[in-house]
């Protein structure tokens, strides 16, 4: 085991002392190993034997902290400790087999003929019924007491406050009869998930039996989860460790918890994955977001930066984003591997063949739209739908039966050339060689110009910016930021503007082997 940083020791010190603690620890900065550390000093002035549990954000984590942490900590997830309170009583119903959304929607009580006009578009049954069970899915992932209007979700081409005023009015009292619905332990119409009896749990308000609690990857943290842990806080020493620059799970609910978090603030700085370079290439994002920390590299490591001809992983910013990757690599006449399995590029490959064959799509990202024309026009003229502009180009050029094809012949990651994944799935992992996709693109000019005439660069959007931060420090040995270069002439890609930076992408390698 490496010998403790200064920061570790610091962190280890104010543990032992029993103070609650949040840590800002940086990407590749040993997050897990910190906890660990301190799991092992868990026995504070005068208060031996402590028992403590460790919550991982996913069942792969708590596996691995199993087998590094001391055996009087306990390491789960926060869906483990409500299944072994809660779950279990509905475990039936958590077996029962999957249907279709619009199925439970008709058992609920929205007829498989109702269309209604919601602003521009019509909305049928199909879209009715996802969108009153995702409404239930973000009350549960919410610390509201109660299901209410602000858990609907938007559609996609209806996400006006108009049109969703009107959504809300018709989905809600479905929601909250599916709500009911899945109070019943032996049998419903709804299936059972695991977030549901992870709400069950949390409204109980559950005293978790421990003297201290770790809370790791807390910018992710689902405010249910939030809730139930600073609960404890009468009874439990709490340390929360994350990376507030990587709170890229927004969308699905997740709140970072660190900002409010009432404990003493520490840091990890010191990457352990990367060196110096990339320590700096990663500082320019830490600077956009604001982030309370910069990263040290390590100075044993030499990354560079730089072209990557054959990367291990190629990071992109959609899923669409990395279909177009993965059809770019066979063509090239690589084994590609989609990080995640293909299933969810199929899906939406799948919706966008229904609505080019005439029939209504099933996908969330492309139910509301009647035909394919109608897409196209949204992608192409909508801002909200930019992002699907490349799949409207993709199918354009290829047809969505060679994309299908093309997602039939993906290769497990263990016999791959090079690895696709969004910077979504990429969180958590490490390549030796990545190259940033096409689909990350620099944000619009501004309506003002410069002294040169020339239109002034819009300001880079925080949550972009995050994403970023995480795709870039991916990479141990070599860094391509492909389709990030933008940032080099951007007016927020040097924190330190006095000092002249090099190009990343001024020269050239390719990777060794197939």
């Amino acid at each position: 085991m490496n010998r403790p940083t200064a920061e570790q020791t610091a962190a280890t010190d104010a543990f032992r002392a029993g103070e609650h603690l949040v840590i800002q620890a940086g990407a590749g900065t040993g997050k897990t190993t910190t906890l660990a550390m301190l799991a092992h000093h868990a026995s504070p002035r005068g208060r031996p034997g402590r028992q403590g549990r460790y919550i991982a954000f996913n069942r792969a984590i708590a596996r691995d902290a199993g087998q590094r942490f001391p055996g009087h900590v306990t390491c789960s997830t926060a869906h483990a400790l409500a299944y072994a309170s809660v779950g279990k009583d509905y475990q039936s119903r958590l077996n029962a087999p999957r249907q279709a959304g619009w199925r439970v929607g008709a058992a609920l009580g929205i007829d498989s003929d109702v269309t209604v006009r919601i602003g521009a578009r019509r909305v049928g049954n199909r879209a009715l019924s996802y969108s009153a069970l995702r409404t239930v899915t973000r009350f549960c992932q919410s610390a509201d007491p109660e299901l209410a209007a602000q858990h609907v979700p938007r559609l996609r081409g209806a996400e006006s406050d108009v049109a969703h005023a009107q959504l809300t009015e018709i989905v809600l009292p479905f929601a909250r009869k599916a709500w009911a619905d899945l109070q019943h332990p032996e049998q419903g119409a709804v299936r059972f998930e695991h977030d549901h009896y992870l709400k069950m749990w949390a409204l109980s308000e559950p005293r978790i039996p421990a003297d201290f609690l770790l809370l790791d990857e807390a910018q992710d943290t689902n405010p249910v989860v939030e809730q139930v842990f600073a609960a404890q806080r009468g009874h439990a020493q709490l340390v929360l460790v994350g990376d507030s620059a990587q709170a890229i799970y927004g969308w699905r609910g997740a709140r970072d918890v660190i900002g409010a978090f009432d404990g003493r603030r520490l840091t990890l700085s010191r990457s352990f994955r990367f060196g110096p370079a990339l320590a700096e290439e990663a500082n320019r994002w830490l600077a956009i977001v604001d982030a309370p920390i910069r990263l040290d590299g390590s100075p044993s490591l030499a990354t560079e930066l730089g072209r990557v001809l054959q990367p291990d992983a190629v990071l992109c910013r959609t899923n669409v984003g990395a279909m177009v990757e993965v059809i770019r690599q066979l063509e090239r006449g690589c084994r590609v591997a989609l990080a995640g399995g293909g299933g969810p590029l199929a899906a939406l490959a799948q919706s966008a063949h229904d609505l080019r064959s005439g029939r209504r799509p099933s996908h969330p990202e492309l139910m509301l739209f009647e035909s394919w024309q109608e897409l196209r026009e949204y992608a192409e003229c909508d801002p909200s739908g930019r992002d699907l502009q490349p799949l409207v180009e993709l199918v354009t050029e290829h047809g969505t039966e060679s994309l299908l094809r093309a997602l039939d012949r993906l290769s497990a990651e263990e016999r791959a050339e090079v690895t696709v994944s969004t910077a979504h799935r990429a969180k958590g992992r490490e390549w030796p060689t990545v190259r940033i996709a096409d689909d990350f693109t620099a944000p619009d000019d501004l309506d003002e110009r410069g002294a040169d005439g020339e239109p002034l660069p819009g300001p880079v959007n925080v949550a972009e910016a995050r994403l970023a931060y995480v795709a870039v420090t991916r990479a141990r040995i070599r860094l391509d930021i492909g389709g990030l270069s933008w940032i080099n002439s951007h007016p927020a890609g040097d924190p330190r503007p006095d000092r002249p930076r090099e190009s990343p992408c001024h020269d050239e390698v390719e990777r060794d082997g197939g």
